[in-house]
């Protein structure tokens, strides 16, 4: 009569299931770990899951676009308020200016970590020239290239305020009707998240 065949003995089977469970404990490991950034670059690229509430007011600019790509040529390595005016600097565009210089005044002791800008196509009015070498001493002031600014934006007519980030990039951008404590709060926002700047 041939040899019975034996059963695998308990220490024979025990090293293959503890080598499933730690193969099951490191895929759920790598599970954990790659899995959220999977998860956050699909909800990005593919807009999906995004909140539909939003604490700021002005327009959130997410598409990788910097301060070149508006036709301002600068480097700032804090947060900046630019106001752009592809026109004339007229009463929208010098209330934007207004209303920026008095944001950075509010942000009180985080003031050094901002800084407010203008970029202008079209020469200023000596009168408004005279009254920024006055009263604005920390305006930032640049030329505006018209076509890509078109190019980029659409629009050739309304001046517009732009918070730019320490690295270059349009985060948020507002219309002249934006209120003043709004921005405020968006930039205090901002500066409370970010590291940088």
């Amino acid at each position: 009569m041939g040899a019975a065949m034996n059963p695998p003995s308990m220490s024979e089977a025990k090293p293959s299931v503890n080598r499933r469970k730690g193969r099951l404990q490191l895929l759920l490991i790598l599970l954990g770990v790659i899995g959220p950034m999977i998860l956050a670059t699909g909800m990005y690229k593919l807009n999906f899951w995004v909140p539909e509430g939003r604490s700021y007011h002005g327009e959130l600019i997410g598409n990788g676009k910097t301060r070149a790509d508006i036709g301002v040529q600068a480097q700032d390595d804090r947060w900046q308020m630019l106001v752009t005016a592809p026109k004339e600097c007229a009463v929208d565009c010098q209330q934007l200016v207004y209303l920026a210089r008095q944001v950075q005044i509010g942000l009180s002791r985080d003031a050094s970590r901002a800084s407010h800008a203008l970029a202008v196509a079209q020469p200023l009015s000596a009168d408004y020239d005279a009254k920024l070498q006055r009263e604005y001493p920390q305006l930032q002031r640049y030329p505006l290239d018209l076509t890509t600014f078109s190019r980029t934006t659409g629009d050739q007519s309304v001046p517009q305020l732009w918070i730019i980030d320490p690295h270059g990039n349009l985060v948020l951008r507002y219309d002249p009707s934006v209120k003043g404590k709004d921005l405020l709060n968006d930039l205090r926002h901002l500066l409370k998240l970010s590291n940088i700047g």
